[in-house]
């Protein structure tokens, strides 16, 4: 096993690991990695999940057309498909419908939030189930484009056109609270210390709210959308892809990235397509858009190369709970596992 802590460049050669990497026959493209312990398990663009331990796949049918989203909290995978169906998966494989859209429209956000919630979205709807089983539904001023638990209470920030908006679904007599920026807000994230709220947006940029007084934050100079974005341990850096270098915005004071300038990282001729920020140390996994994949150490930028570049791109990344292991897709059906 390689410690993520030893991350170096030894006399300007990047370290490479690439040839300590179990391949695995995706056969689909990825879109989600997530872990059961120790087992990658695939989140592929078509009908299914694949469950890829040491000793062989297993392919697991959970959805009649694409799976548009997914999480997972380490006990259950939980998908959103073209087919209007909410899927939750356990570690054995066995998978059962947890709602469906009565307009069969498309189910294309989730989100697991505390006490085993749900969160899941289809148009401008928005629903919860809790976790005595009961539903919570509201409507957005205009289709849901991202979702997100607060880290703390039982709050869900919704992204829409103009803004996002956080509603507590158990509090019927609490109005949303609305926090308005004109644009396209396409994600949405809670800072680990629950004090920002960050949205992706259809420009090159991010848009953020300071939640004790609704400052706003605005960070920009992406060459690209992003698309990927992750808080590394501690919450001290916010992570994000759409620019041909790793992007960390700090978070660590009382006004979050106001004034400063974001780190910049791990550069590079392609784009950085996604990141996966190591549960446990200040590690990012970053891969490109020329399938490259590399480990970043925040403190000096020392990296590793876990896959060269020159495939397809790189499409989802994940680490198991321990941050032991890392398993990363791509466009290709290519995938991969790394015990590190």
């Amino acid at each position: 096993m390689y410690r993520v802590g030893h991350l170096n460049e030894l006399q300007g050669t990047l370290l490479s690991l690439a040839d300590r990497v179990r391949p695995v026959n995706a056969g689909s493209p990825v879109v989600g990695v997530h872990f059961f312990t120790a087992t990658p398990v695939f989140v592929l663009g078509e009908e299914a999940l694949l469950f890829a331990d040491e000793g062989g796949g297993k392919r697991v049918a959970v959805h009649a057309g694409g799976i548009l989203a997914s999480a997972a909290d380490g006990k259950r995978i939980v998908t959103g498909g073209d087919d209007g169906t909410l899927v939750v998966t356990e570690e054995s494989g066995e998978h059962r419908v947890l709602a469906s859209d009565d307009k069969k429209r498309w189910v294309d956000q989730v989100a697991l939030g505390p006490d085993g919630a749900v969160a899941w979205s289809a148009g401008k709807t928005a629903h919860v189930l809790n976790k005595k089983g009961e539903r919570r539904s509201y409507d957005a001023p205009s289709t849901v484009a991202g979702l997100a638990f607060a880290p703390k209470g039982f709050r869900l920030a919704i992204a829409h056109y103009n803004g996002a908006t956080l509603w507590f679904p158990n509090a019927v007599e609490v109005k949303p609270e609305m926090l308005t920026w004109k644009g396209s807000h396409l994600s949405v994230a809670f800072s680990p210390d629950g004090k920002f709220l960050v949205t992706t947006m259809q420009e090159p940029t991010l848009h953020g709210w300071r939640l004790a007084d609704g400052q706003h934050m605005r960070m920009s100079g992406y060459s690209a959308r992003v698309r990927s974005l992750g808080w590394t341990a501690g919450g001290e850096f916010l992570a994000t892809a759409g620019s041909e270098q790793l992007i960390l915005w700090p978070f660590d004071g009382k006004d979050g990235p106001m004034g400063r300038q974001p780190r910049i990282l791990a550069r590079s001729e392609a784009r950085v397509a996604v990141v996966a920020c190591h549960p446990r140390q200040p590690v990012v996994a970053v891969g490109y858009a020329d399938g490259a994949l590399v480990l970043v150490r925040i403190e000096d930028g020392a990296m590793i190369e876990v896959r060269k570049k020159g495939g397809a791109p790189v499409s989802a990344l994940g680490w198991d709970a321990a941050g032991q292991m890392l398993g990363f897709g791509t466009e290709a059906a290519e995938a991969g596992a790394l015990a590190v």
